[in-house]
């Protein structure tokens, strides 16, 4: 092979990483389900005992109304929530700009919760015959913004530990914790990781530079990157390349940057990504 041919590969980190992440988003769901579930229960058995003290005869399948209406509500709220959190996270935004969009959504969010928890109670107990009163609105959204500050916080921070636990790389074993094979026809090129300067995306490969060469792998870069570790940082959105290479950063008045490698490659980066270095 000359110096700058390429070889393509089918990315087996590629198969082996969405494997890994679908395992872990089975260990998440059934955490989640667990939880919600020995909650709910709590929650019900804990009011219905606290009804029987205050000698308040109150039927079980109102405070499971009560129950399951708040909670299926909070599940349909994670999806606007997941996306809240992953965009505004840190370095994307500065924390205490994070902290504050979040402080500050917690009153629409508390605001669409009570709404329409209390239009699941009221549809079913007019199901039953009978008739829902959420009581004195004002007083009563104050009472339930205090819980769901709380609720909120909960799962921002499941949200926040899911979507970190998501993103990260499979562990490496073995050959793959030091070796990216690379075939090229007959010929399998065994690329140490260490001895990878840069990669960045080429259509449906990453070119990776090695040693003065160029090989292609067949690949997308963020499969790549869970692959190499994080021994390499994302400096743009098709590039990325190893921390130890980086001689010098020098930054425009954009805030974008050009950072040169020990081997003299000088690579263009996004401010968007100047954390990363």
């Amino acid at each position: 092979m000359t110096e700058n041919a390429a070889g393509t590969n089918g990315g087996e980190a590629m198969t082996s990483g969405a494997r890994l992440r679908r395992q872990r988003a089975g260990w998440l769901l059934a955490a989640f389900l667990l939880f919600v579930t020995v909650q709910s229960i709590a929650n019900v058995e804990s009011t219905l005992e606290d009804f029987a003290k205050a000698g308040i005869a109150e039927q079980r399948w109102h405070v499971w109304t009560w129950q399951l209406s708040s909670l299926a509500t909070w599940i349909a709220l994670m999806v606007p929530l997941w996306w809240l959190v992953a965009w505004a996270r840190p370095p994307r935004l500065a924390l205490p700009a994070a902290i504050l969009i979040h402080a500050a959504a917690t009153v629409p969010v508390s605001l669409v919760h009570v709404l329409v928890m209390v239009g699941i109670r009221k549809l079913a107990y007019m199901l039953a015959g009978e008739s829902y009163g959420f009581g004195d609105w004002p007083m009563a959204l104050l009472y339930e913004y205090r819980k769901d500050v709380a609720t909120y916080l909960m799962v921002v921070a499941f949200l926040i530990y899911a979507q970190w636990l998501l993103a990260r790389p499979a562990p490496a074993e073995g050959e793959r914790a030091r070796v990216l094979l690379v075939p090229d026809g007959s010929v399998t090129h065994r690329v140490p990781i260490e001895a990878i300067d840069w990669a960045a995306s080429a259509g449906n490969y990453v070119e990776i530079a090695w040693e003065g060469r160029l090989l292609l792998h067949r690949s997308t870069l963020a499969a790549l990157a869970e692959q190499l570790g994080p021994n390499f940082a994302r400096i743009h959105r098709g590039r990325l390349v190893r921390r130890d290479a980086v001689r010098s950063i020098e930054t425009d008045k954009s805030g974008d940057f050009t950072v040169t490698l020990a081997s003299g490659a000088a690579l263009r980066g996004s401010r968007r990504y100047r954390t990363q270095l």
